[in-house]
């Protein structure tokens, strides 16, 4: 089997698949191989081929936390939404500060979040955080309550089209924004680049162990709402 059809089948099935899919995922696609069994490399090198070959095209293969997949580009948007009856989810300012301060500063407690935006948060604004899987409990800090400590999930990641935290825009170009709420993220700025930091730090660790084990085993008003593009950020706008 030559490099040029596993490239080929490492494309059928990313074009297939209804997920993401990692390069063990695509690695386990020639378990049964008799005749070639490429390495990790050479996985990587036909996804490699397969990012240029789009390169000019109205699809795109791009990494997200979860592996990699084809995907529209932005570009088109307008045309292909014409494609759905379906409108897209709309969301509050509120409830989109809240999973702001939760990304830029997670691991994060409600009563952390609340100190922040100077408001209460809503139960229905966490539990639709949690509905959509874009945040999820991932312990509790060690004062008298006990709060639960809210982190993102790799569906967060993948929802916004990023590979890891570090690719959220930059604080200091947020702010820029008029129309973006300048207390709120100058509150963030404080110390949030630190916490991605740390939690990018901790992340590369885990998957870099997972790579060795592979290899051995070998609010707003009600009227001020955001429109949900699935493929990015949008600035808020009054």
């Amino acid at each position: 089997m030559s490099q040029e059809q596993i490239k080929n089948i490492i494309e059928a099935s990313l074009m297939v698949s209804n997920q993401p899919l990692n390069i063990s995922s695509l690695l386990s696609l020639f378990e049964n191989d008799t005749t070639l069994k490429p390495e990790r490399n050479d996985i990587r090198a036909a996804l490699e081929e397969l990012q240029q070959d789009y390169i000019d095209r109205g699809i795109e293969l791009v990494e997200i936390a979860s592996g990699f997949r084809f995907q529209a580009r932005d570009d088109f948007a307008p045309w292909i939404n014409r494609l759905f009856d379906e409108r897209p989810p709309r969301y509050s300012r509120a409830l989109l500060e809240t999973l702001a301060i939760i990304a830029y500063r997670q691991p994060i407690t409600r009563g952390e979040i609340e100190d922040i935006r100077g408001v209460s948060v809503s139960h229905s604004i966490v539990k639709t955080l949690q509905e959509r899987d874009w945040i999820k409990v991932v312990g509790h800090r060690d004062v008298p309550g006990k709060p639960e400590l809210l982190a993102t999930t790799k569906s967060f990641l993948d929802y916004f089209n990023l590979k890891k935290l570090s690719d959220l825009p930059a604080l200091s170009e947020i702010k820029d924004f008029d129309s973006i709420n300048p207390d709120l993220f100058e509150a963030l700025s404080q110390d949030g680049q630190q916490s991605i930091d740390n939690n990018n730090e901790l992340i590369v660790n885990v998957e870099q162990a997972t790579e060795s084990v592979n290899d051995i085993e070998e609010s707003i008003d009600s009227d001020e709402v955001i429109a949900d593009e699935g493929a990015k950020v949008i600035p808020f706008s009054n």
